[in-house]
């Protein structure tokens, strides 16, 4: 436990000198502090996770984030309704980061394509490289890129709740876009179910000081009214770990 801690306190070390390189150096990472400001560089953590004989994923969850099966945990819950069931040919993923959802969800299934949007440079790299996904210019909030009802598969884990109201609103009507009819919708939002007063609570002595632009929360019912005006409909939902508490997971699916 002693050099796993020290490991991760020299790598958020490095992550700070790597703040003074350009923005797409580094990815953000919604850590068990719930800071936005606490980066993950790319080639400290690639390497240390080698070092450990880990899968960056694996890494990331078990040293850096000191979650150990969180990721899994939530692909599990998704093979357990069935996202997976119909062997999507085209999955889109909406900041991947470091790839750990994206690595666990190619072990459940073999699209032909694989598209994502990711704003940091090396780590979409790593991820074309790695996986042989294929990377799609971004801008932040648009989609633009991918063709209409298009895509099998959308998803977007650990996302939502960095960003602003707007931004994911405007991802929303995206997601829905480019999904074609009988297609899912996966993405997780820090909803009032997620924030009972003990987890208010939980956030406000225990987050990260100097974060107060994380955690982004988001109305549930304003995320499912929105996708049944855009023919989505709410099929399952089911609470994540994230940070010091939860966030919860919608699944959607479009209708014909």
């Amino acid at each position: 436990m002693g050099a796993a801690s020290n490991g991760t306190s020299a790598l958020k070390s490095g992550a700070k000198r790597l703040l003074g390189r350009a923005g797409f150096d580094i990815v953000r990472s919604t850590n068990n502090l719930g800071g936005v400001d606490d980066f993950i560089p790319f080639e400290a953590t690639t390497r240390a996770a080698r070092a450990a004989g880990l899968s960056v994923a694996d890494y990331i969850d078990e040293v850096m984030n000191g979650t150990p099966g969180a990721t899994q945990s939530t692909i599990d819950e998704l093979r357990a309704l069935g996202v997976f069931a119909a062997s999507p040919n085209t999955v889109l993923e909406i900041g991947p980061g470091s790839g750990r959802y994206l690595e666990k969800t190619l072990k459940e299934c073999s699209p032909e394509r694989y598209e994502i949007y990711e704003t940091a440079g090396p780590w979409a790299n790593y991820l074309v490289d790695t996986f042989g996904v294929v990377a799609q210019p971004t801008a932040g909030s648009s989609l633009a890129p991918t063709p209409d009802a298009s895509i099998d598969l959308v998803q977007a884990h650990k996302v939502f709740n960095t960003v602003t109201f707007l931004c994911a609103s405007r991802y929303f009507f995206e997601m829905a876009r480019v999904t074609r009819p009988g297609g899912r919708i996966v993405f997780d939002v820090m909803t009032e179910t997620c924030l009972d007063p003990d987890a208010v609570r939980t956030w406000a002595t225990q987050g990260g000081a100097g974060h107060d632009s994380y955690p982004a929360a988001m109305p549930r019912q304003t995320c499912v009214d929105l996708f049944a005006t855009l023919g989505c409909s709410l099929k399952a939902s089911f609470r994540a770990p994230m940070g010091v508490a939860t966030t919860e997971v919608l699944v959607f699916t479009k209708g014909a």
